[in-house]
């Protein structure tokens, strides 16, 4: 059976950054906090755990002082950096470069649309740790929409300015972008159309997998995809997978492989998300190696 390991999957620049300085930064400490999952990938929170990364909420956040907090690439809203220098606390800042321009870009909009009494919609997962940075920027004005029914939440009669989380599809993006748009024109039958800027916002290193994905997922003729189930991107990249190869299976490690995916399999590829670590593929590939071994 020959295995493939995707070599466009894995860490984004934004992860892989945030990692090297979470590591960089426990070469000379011995414990280092960093504010929620540095990654939404259990395998390799348990790795960092193993050399002083501690994971804290927000909670715990209010009641440290005097120490160092990292801060994952999914970027934070201004109230943390706020807590950070009531508390003395010292901030390894290490938001993705893309998150933190489209921050920037969300907070300029916010305050430009409040003349015209214009809303801020995020594309974006509720509850998301980016989302919640850039809904920051908007004092939690913004409106997060994820589902059409969401959609609801929006005043088509009042200006709109849309973004999307950097990890979201893009194909989920333009189909909620012209939805908005034919509400709309619902809403304000034969009158002057208010004004809807659409800005697609997601980042091209995730958004590039899709079609990468597509070739490799019909290349093999069993897909395994390596993800934490907490992360939004594995969800999208793995529904990419499972569209073009039925034989796709989500797993978060080689402990999860069912021998009976393979039988008459002569080709497997592995892939996976953006927070996905290369030994974790690696690791599952020599899992599926012994598998084939064990059947011979």
């Amino acid at each position: 059976m020959n295995i493939t390991i995707d070599k466009n999957s894995g860490y984004c620049f934004g992860v892989e950054f945030a990692i090297q300085m979470a590591e960089d930064e426990l070469e000379s400490s011995q414990e280092l906090y960093c504010l929620g999952d540095i990654v939404h990938n259990g395998m390799e929170v348990q790795r960092l755990y193993g050399k002083g990364l501690r994971i804290i909420d927000r909670a715990q956040l209010e009641e440290l002082h005097d120490c160092k907090v990292l801060i994952r690439a999914h970027g934070e809203p201004p109230e943390t950096y706020k807590l950070a220098l009531k508390n003395n606390i010292e901030l390894i800042d290490a938001s993705c470069p893309v998150v933190l321009k489209l921050q920037n870009r969300v907070k300029h909009a916010f305050d430009s649309i409040q003349t015209d009494k214009g809303q801020i919609v995020l594309y974006g997962q509720q509850g998301h740790a980016e989302v919640i940075g850039l809904a920051g920027q908007t004092r939690d004005e913004a409106i997060i929409v994820t589902t059409e029914e969401d959609l609801a939440k929006i005043d088509f009669t009042r200006p709109v300015t849309l973004f999307s989380q950097t990890t979201k599809s893009t194909k989920g993006f333009y189909h909620m972008k012209a939805l908005i748009e034919e509400r709309i024109k619902q809403a304000n039958p034969e009158q002057v159309l208010p004004e809807f800027d659409a800005n697609d916002s997601i980042c091209r290193q995730v958004s590039n997998r899709e079609p990468q994905l597509t070739r490799f997922s019909v290349e093999h003729d069993v897909i395994i995809f390596v993800s934490g189930k907490k992360s939004s991107n594995g969800k999208a990249l793995y529904s990419v997978c499972k569209q073009h190869n039925p034989n796709s299976y989500f797993i978060e490690n080689e402990q999860e492989l069912d021998p009976a995916w393979f039988a008459n399999a002569n080709s497997v590829g592995i892939c996976g998300a953006t927070s996905t670590p290369m030994w974790l593929m690696e690791q599952v590939a020599r899992g599926i190696e012994a598998l084939d071994t064990a059947t011979v």
